[in-house]
């Protein structure tokens, strides 16, 4: 519904097809030609290119707030980059939005063959930023290569997150599946869903058993049940692995959806749940997500907090990108059918593998 008539910038190949939209960078779809379900979340709302975002023309449909201009345009996996989280009142002023320029630019992107190369500016922030994506005849995985240009003269500590989101149909409430090698976590240090929230402030755990204010504990590997909810809980990624991964399968579509990385380059994953809490605008109570948001930093925060913070169960938050210099990043995207749940997969010897359930070279 939300993207439909969005410019779009498709990547495909004989078993599988990606949509960019290059207002905002996003990969807003990833299907495969066997099964025509998309993962990703595609907003109940009618979207816009994100530059054409006016607070007094458009504020009534998707809100005022600094938020306004990203829910124009959101859809699927966008990019939080140099920011995870709300500008200050300063930088809000400035022009910057929630999580930073990165998801409400207008992205170059171009097709080459097998490959897709999106290239942002955030003059902001003095940063240039480009996205490969790479997708072989015949597999089912996208390989991904990021690179951050910082155009200053000054080291510069940022903030980088993959800020994936889910929906329906793929999502289904107390059914689907997820998995990942998570270790030390924290609920969010402020309420999430005001009237709403499942877990206590800032309360700290082990991977996947959140603590509920109502009592006992809730498995976060399997989407919940409940009517009305939101969350937010972060997970350090296990520190004596490589690779990171998250999985995510759902019954009724009998597809495994996921995203493998290296730990150096995203130590943290964070699990935000929106479950018709929120009814303002654009969101009206009618909206089932969930976020797998791999990066750099832990929370959702201001630049100062995260800066305060420096450090979270002995784990930096932000990464450093020198004057002058880069900064990469690399990860994969797969999606195949399946009958049962993959509770682990790596990438090893060009295949992103799931013991006893698939192989897919890419």
């Amino acid at each position: 519904m939300g993207i439909s008539h969005r410019r779009q910038a498709v990547l495909e190949n004989d078993k599988l097809r990606l949509v960019v939209l290059p207002g905002g960078g996003h990969i807003a779809s990833v299907t495969l030609r066997s099964n025509p379900v998309n993962p990703l979340w595609d907003p109940p709302w009618e979207t816009i290119e994100p530059s054409q975002y006016d607070a007094a023309k458009h504020g009534v449909t998707y809100g005022t707030d600094v938020d306004g201009r990203l829910l124009s345009g959101i859809a699927g996996h966008n990019l939080c980059f140099d920011l995870f989280g709300v500008p200050s009142e300063a930088e809000a002023k400035a022009g910057l939005d929630v999580h930073g320029e990165a998801s409400s630019a207008d992205w170059e992107v171009a097709v080459d063959g097998p490959e897709m190369i999106c290239r942002g500016e955030f003059p902001l922030c003095g940063m240039a930023f480009e996205r490969r994506l790479r997708l072989a005849e015949g597999s089912q995985v996208v390989t991904v290569t990021e690179t951050a240009i910082n155009r200053s003269g000054v080291d510069r500590p940022v903030g980088w997150t993959q800020h994936v989101t889910l929906g329906p149909p793929f999502l289904e409430k107390g059914k689907t599946r997820f998995h990942a090698p998570g270790g030390a976590s924290k609920t969010l240090e402020a309420e999430f869903a005001p009237g709403h929230d499942r877990f206590p402030i800032g309360a700290e755990f082990q991977w996947p058993y959140a603590p509920r204010i109502d009592g006992g504990f809730e498995d976060l590997r399997t989407l919940t049940a409940e009517k009305v909810g939101g969350a937010f809980t972060t997970h350090l990624m296990a520190p004596d692995r490589e690779q990171a991964y998250f999985t995510a399968w759902s019954p009724g579509s009998k597809l495994a959806f996921g995203y493998v990385w290296k730990r150096s380059d995203f130590p943290w994953l964070g699990i935000w749940e929106e479950n018709g809490g929120r009814t303002h605008a654009p969101w009206s109570g009618r909206t089932l997500t969930r976020g797998m948001e791999f990066g750099a930093s832990p929370f959702p925060e201001t630049r100062r907090s995260w800066l305060d913070r420096g450090s979270l169960f002995g784990q930096p938050v932000s990464r450093w990108i020198p004057a002058g210099g880069r900064g990469t990043a690399e990860y994969r995207i797969f999606l195949v059918e399946t009958d049962a749940a993959p509770e682990a997969v790596e990438y090893r010897d060009g295949a992103v593998r799931a013991p006893g359930l698939f192989e897919l070279a890419g």
